[in-house]
């Protein structure tokens, strides 16, 4: 007969779990802080007022439900990115080619959204989110493919690539898919039809419900299924996977298909969201920030979000600081920075956070970047 869990045991466990979810959680959150107090300091050397800026900050990104909405129509798309940069670490690729794929994504939704006519709303919103996916899919896939048959590393391919999209992306914008109504004399897109649109409930975007169902999706793939357990072997070690049977090359591909296909759905809810249509520079950043944010998070999916909404609070919140407390809307992108160098650069706060092992030695007790 099993024994019943006695008070005592049931306490451990708890703080057993407590202790794990700091370790996971002291590094960001460290950094974060440590990213604030810098922020700070910058902020008083530069004549402005640390305490009134980040209220102003914060009554901007939360202050009232617009707000609110505001900053999760900010963290949607990043959260996407932050997700395909997180997924492609698993097999431990570094794709740093979300920012590309995102504008892909952003443009052929576009292009779906006022070219496609005659669908109802629900269909035609959907047809053009798949568009925008198996657009950032399809130029993801170059870099996978490179990768996985000639050895070309994905960094090298991934920031090529981005330069190809961004030209790429600002032809079309300026030429084939111009906005040709009266008086436009700049490049985007027309306006995408009512149906292809991505409506909110209030002031909250339902893309914001969609990048969550998103992340648990990625979690429940990457952790519960044969595909992700793959992809986590192969990031791991190729060859011990490749040795286990793996197909190394398809996974390499496929996790970089994946990757794409959310960054891609991050540009087309951007565009069907929020800006209605594709506007270069709209977007300049996101795909980059996510990368920040999947450090944040730990490249976990659940991880990710918070961080994403931190990110996109900041954002959301930057224009009110700057003319509430009279800071330069730049400072919330050095604090930004800050929170990267820290979270990468965890040496640091591990010296800052080290406590004292029972016989007296100094030991360490978070875990570090991707020891999970």
């Amino acid at each position: 007969m099993d024994e019943q869990q006695t008070p005592k045991e049931g306490s451990q466990s708890i703080m057993d779990w407590l202790g794990a979810l700091w370790r996971v959680i002291a590094i960001p959150l460290a950094a974060v802080l440590l990213a604030l107090v810098i922020g700070a300091i910058l902020l008083a050397v530069s004549g402005a007022a640390p305490l009134k800026a980040y209220a102003a900050l914060i009554d901007g990104s939360f202050g009232n439900m617009k707000a609110f909405g505001r900053t999760l129509a900010k963290a949607t798309p990043l959260i996407f990115s932050g997700l395909a940069v997180a997924f492609a670490f698993k097999a431990g690729l570094f794709n740093i080619g979300a920012q590309g794929q995102l504008l892909f994504g952003a443009l052929a939704s576009a292009a779906a959204g006022f070219m496609i006519t005659g669908l109802p709303p629900f269909l035609h919103a959907t047809l053009a989110l798949l568009i925008g996916a198996i657009a950032g899919a399809l130029f993801a896939a170059i870099p996978g493919a490179l990768k996985a048959y000639t050895g070309a590393h994905e960094v090298i391919t991934t920031i090529m690539l981005n330069y190809v999209a961004i030209n790429m992306t600002d032809y079309f914008a300026d030429g084939p898919f111009k906005d040709t109504s009266n008086g436009n004399i700049v490049a985007r897109t027309p306006e995408i039809l009512d149906s292809a649109r991505i409506p909110s409930l209030g002031e909250i975007p339902v893309g914001f419900f969609l990048a969550v169902l998103a992340a648990i999706i990625v979690w429940w793939l990457l952790w519960r299924t044969t595909l992700g357990f793959e992809i986590r072997t192969v990031g791991l070690s190729p060859h011990a996977a490749k040795y286990a049977g793996m197909k190394v090359a398809v996974t390499v591909i496929l996790t970089m298909v994946i990757s794409g296909i959310l960054a891609g759905i991050g540009g087309a809810i951007e565009t069907q969201g929020i800006v209605y249509r594709y506007q270069p520079g709209f977007n300049t950043g996101l795909g980059f920030d996510g990368i920040t944010i999947a450090l944040l998070g730990k490249t976990h999916p659940f991880g990710i979000i918070p961080a994403a909404i931190l990110i996109g609070a900041m954002k959301a919140g930057a224009s009110t600081m700057q003319f509430n407390a009279g800071v330069a809307k730049e400072i919330t992108d050095v604090i930004q920075a800050l929170m990267l160098f820290f979270v990468t650069a965890d040496m640091i706060i591990r010296k800052l956070l080290r406590t004292k092992a029972e016989d007296g030695s100094e030991k360490v007790t978070l875990s570090g970047w991707g020891q999970q």
